[in-house]
């Protein structure tokens, strides 16, 4: 089911990725398992599935935003609060 709402306007999404991640994490996906079999090792799968957590779009932010925005706020902006009496007090 293809979701294309705004006239047109906005990117074409499938489920809650849009069109651009679903291609990458599909050509991954399948060079994930051909390297699972060659080689036995799962850490092109482990990336794949990281990426596609990553890349889930929910209200025009994927998690990968919210997760900076998130840092930013708690770890790399410094926040500033300046405590004074209230009038009268």
């Amino acid at each position: 089911m293809y979701i294309y709402p705004e006239n047109l306007k906005a990117k074409a999404k499938l489920w809650l990725w849009e069109l651009r991640d679903v291609g990458i994490i599909g050509g991954a996906l399948l060079l994930a398992v051909f390297a699972l079999a060659q080689t036995g090792s799962f850490t092109p799968l482990l990336c794949t599935a990281v990426f596609a957590f990553l890349s889930i779009r929910l209200e025009g932010l994927s998690v990968l935003d919210f997760l900076r925005f998130a840092a930013r706020f708690l770890f790399l902006q410094p926040q500033f609060y300046v405590w004074r009496p209230r009038d009268g007090e």
